[in-house]
């Protein structure tokens, strides 16, 4: 039907197609016509004929060139390297990483830049209003450029130019938003036009209030502010939402001076601009005249300029969070879109304030205790003073504190017995209390005395650091890494390597266990010597104090009394690769199997010790030590989680009927269970009778190891509950003798007694649970001896107690208890006598504290080691 319908000579078809055809060949008669007559002239010469006989021909030449000279220049010169509008589709701001605690509550910001992001609905229509009345009033009607405000802003740039001034801008909020995001505040004519060809092709590509929600989130208005949220928060110390009109219009003035309209001393220019501002809003129907009558009789009201308010006792905290976010996402945006101080992270941590401001406070004492009292050694800091920056140079020290009313100052002139002392506000007044040593340079602390006076504060010398775990997850609750963070972020808590002394001790014992040892097996506390080779001869152990032996005693005594002779034996029996092995298995360090790191001599540092000692509270289930929990992106994507267990079937539909779901363990076992409870049951002795037993008053079941090392350079305490584990140690950043009468029971063990009675209601009173295998048995505590008459008690008096053992190595039957009072009776009477037993330890000195075996290379380094 269809063929029929095209040879059909009346069909509609078949016309078009013959019109159409006709009218084809008429084109292409008259193509080949003309090119036959331009082939016949020659394009050249009828070229130089029209241009000899037709002056239009050549104007229009002329303006021909210039068109494309302009389009070429323009091009070459403006926009051939403009960013694409279309990349504010995917604008990502530079926001800071928030931190926030244990309880979820902000703790710390990283910003350099203080930006808080709204969207647009979240602005009040009357601060919406000040801006559009005083930046562009045309704003929805404009598509870009604002001609009238554009031609007024050339006839300005003109009128003053050569004068030095600075023309008004004449920029639309879309031109801004160009500026502000895309290419930046260069002064010239060129930035201006190509801000114009940007706003253009940004209307192409946004809304209207999407260019508005830019513009509010991203002006920059002084204090260090971008966007209107940050800067409400930075002059008046509320959110947006809580502001009155006049400060919206007060706002609204620093886009075009946040230098001037933002300072205390130009209140006058900012009040006279937010009355204009004001004024604007009647004209442009953003407020009534009443409204603008009221909101002007009101005082500027801006604050002080204030820093952030960051509790300064989180500081070694948050800097090892910022320290591990920026070896894994970079520092900057071109780091990566997850960048600390621009990708705008939140950071779950396990910072416990409670705990972490126990510490800080803790750790301060103990360090001003000892140290305060000494005297001024040297500065904090010293520099080349120059008078006329040295305001400047004191903000570049990057020195502070954060300790009762202390400042830290600068030594700006010292004459005899006189001195003065700058801070970095620029206040200045003179110091009391000189030392000789001090001169000008010196960055030292101070406090007010009187009026317009400062007497010199000592920062103490000694130093040192403190750590609390969570023994159940490994989470890092608390860490103080020095006296104070604005001092140096070294943190001495995580970063200082040191000789752990005795502290190490309860690893060795835990070998021994291991190894058919017991609690109440005798070891003999007497000399110990081993041959070293021809070159180095014999080696001779000995006690604290230069002691030699006391007879056999059982191991749990010589764990309580810190005794180096039973030490050392039990690492050679056991074998000291062995003990070596069970070091490194617990994370301390990685030493060569020598007896005197049996004694503390390797180094490592008290988080290392921390977890080592979370694995024995924990029957022996160690964690890998977390400051952070996980890491959420700026759009709320958890990106990184330090629990990256999966739980199988926990989001079924429907209970299926069979076990519930449980997530596996993601601790190691490092040890034999019944092995770290031994261990931990023998050091809650220590706490009772042993070295630390000035802690045994405070009510709550503890664990616990002191330790000193040979010098003594370093003194130690590491303990805490089957829940918390902490320690801390103190010594000099670059070791030295701290006295002859310091150890780990009279020096760091109070600072953590201090610890646990300020956090009392966090250290839980619920005994130690023993795990599955351990037999109890009542046996007599000097000897070890299983015993079935008295009754066993707690008490560093009592006679019987009770002791775990394993099943394969439990006490062997003893003698009657009366036969056992008169063998207690006799030792006691020989340790009063010097002969046996040490006394019981006076307030504040520790005797099991053991000095450093001399050692030789080929079985124990020239190193020194603490025993305790």
């Amino acid at each position: 039907m269809a063929e029929s319908d095209d040879q059909d000579p009346g069909s509609v078809r078949l016309r078009i197609r013959r019109e159409a055809g006709g009218l084809w060949g008429k084109a292409k008669a008259l193509f080949a016509a003309g090119r036959q007559k331009l082939g016949d002239t020659g394009f050249g010469e009828w070229y130089r004929t029209r241009w000899g006989d037709s002056r239009r021909f050549r104007i229009i030449n002329y303006l021909l060139a210039a068109f494309l000279a302009f389009n070429l220049l323009f091009w070459v010169t403006v926009t051939r390297n403009l960013p694409s509008a279309d990349s504010l589709l995917t604008y990502q701001p530079p926001l800071p990483t928030m931190v926030r605690g244990i309880d979820g509550q902000i703790v710390y910001s990283y910003a350099r830049e203080r930006r808080v992001q709204l969207r647009y609905v979240d602005f009040p229509e009357k601060l919406k209003g000040a801006y559009l009345s005083a930046e562009d009033k045309t704003f929805w009607s404009h598509g870009g450029v604002d001609y009238t405000g554009l031609a007024g802003a050339v006839l300005d740039y003109v009128t003053k130019l050569g004068s030095g001034k600075r023309a008004k801008g004449g920029s639309t909020i879309t031109q801004q938003v160009a500026k502000n995001i895309l290419i930046g505040n260069e002064y010239s004519v060129t930035r201006k036009i190509k801000e114009m060809v940007l706003a253009r092709r940004i209307e192409s590509v946004l809304e209207k209030e999407q260019i508005l929600e830019l513009y509010l989130n991203e002006i920059p208005l002084g204090r260090q502010s971008f966007g209107v949220q940050a800067a409400s928060q930075a002059y008046f110390g509320k959110d947006v939402g809580e502001l009155n009109l006049a400060q919206y219009a007060f706002l609204a003035t620093l886009p075009r001076g946040p230098e001037i309209y933002g300072r205390a001393k130009f209140a006058p220019e900012a009040l006279e601009r937010r009355n204009w501002v004001l004024d604007q809003m009647v004209r442009n129907e953003a407020a009534t005249a009443a409204e603008a009558a009221a909101a002007k009789a009101e005082p500027l009201g801006i604050i002080p300029r204030r820093g952030d308010n960051w509790d300064p006792a989180n500081g070694y905290f948050v800097e090892e969070v910022r320290r591990q976010l920026i070896e894994k996402y970079g520092e900057n945006a071109e780091n990566g879109p997850n960048s600390v101080y621009a990708g705008g992270l939140w950071i779950r941590t396990s910072l416990d304030p409670q705990l972490q401001k126990g510490a800080q406070d803790s750790l301060r004492t103990g360090l001003l205790r000892f140290g305060g009292g000494r005297g001024f050694v040297k500065p904090i800091d010293h520099i080349d003073l120059d008078m006329d920056s040295w305001q400047s140079q004191i903000a570049l020290s990057g020195k502070s504190i954060s300790y009762l009313d202390w400042r830290v100052g600068l030594v700006l002139e010292r004459k005899g017995a006189a001195a003065t002392i700058g801070f970095g506000d620029g206040t200045k007044g003179p110091l009391q209390g000189i030392p000789d040593a001090l001169k000008a340079g010196d960055i030292v602390a101070a406090a007010p005395s009187g009026t317009n006076s400062w007497a010199l504060r000592v920062v103490p010398e000694i130093t040192g650091g403190m750590l609390l775990e969570d023994a159940h997850s490994g989470r890092v609750l608390a860490m103080q890494g020095g006296f104070d963070p604005g001092l140096g972020s070294f943190n001495r808590a995580t970063q200082a390597m040191r000789q752990p002394g005795s502290t190490i001790k309860p690893f060795v014992y835990g070998t021994g266990l291991d190894f058919g040892m017991s609690p109440s097996s005798e070891i003999l506390d007497g000399k110990f010597c081993v041959y070293q080779g021809s070159r180095y001869g014999q080696k001779c152990f000995v006690n604290f104090g230069g002691g030699g032996g006391s007879g056999s005693h059982t191991m749990r005594w010589g764990l309580e009394q810190s005794r180096n002779l039973m030490t050392v034996r039990i690492a050679s029996d056991a074998g000291m690769e062995n003990v070596s092995k069970t070091f490194e298995r617990v994370g301390i360090g990685k030493y060569p199997p020598y007896l005197a790191f049996a004694l503390g001599a390797g180094e490592t540092t008290v988080q290392q010790m921390v977890n080592g000692y979370a694995a024995l509270a924990n029957n022996g289930l160690q964690f890998q030590p977390t400051v952070i929990d996980y890491v959420q992106d700026r759009t709320g994507k958890v990106i990184l989680r330090a629990d990256t267990r999966r739980c199988t079937k926990c989001n079924m539909a429907e209970w299926d009927g069979k076990p519930m779901p449980r997530f596996d363990s993601r601790g190691k076992q490092v040890m034999d269970p019944r092995t770290a409870f031994q261990v931990v049951h023998m050091l809650e002795g220590v706490v009772t009778r042993g070295t630390a037993y000035l802690l045994d008053d405070l009510g709550v079941p503890l664990f616990g190891k002191t330790g000193t090392t040979t010098g003594p350079t370093n003194v130690w305490f590491v303990g805490g509950n089957q829940d918390i584990v902490g320690g801390v140690y103190l010594g000099y950043d670059q070791p030295r003798p701290l006295g002859g009468w310091v150890q780990g029971g009279n020096v760091a063990a109070p600072i953590f007694k201090q610890l646990v009675a300020s956090t009392k209601p966090r250290w839980s009173e619920r005994p130690f649970v023993a795990p599955a295998d351990i037999h109890w048995v009542k046996v007599d505590r000097i000897s070890g001896k299983r015993v079935f008459g008295g009754t066993p008690g707690d008490s560093k008096d009592s006679g019987v107690i009770w002791e775990a053992f394993k099943a394969e190595s439990e006490a062997r039957p003893g003698i009657g208890t009366e036969e056992l009072e008169k063998q207690r009776a006799a030792l006691i009477a020989a340790a009063r006598r010097g002969a046996g037993k040490p006394k019981a330890p006076a307030a504040n000195t520790d005797p099991g504290d053991a000095k450093e075996p001399e050692a030789a290379p080929t079985i124990a380094p020239d190193a020194t080691v603490g025993g305790q």
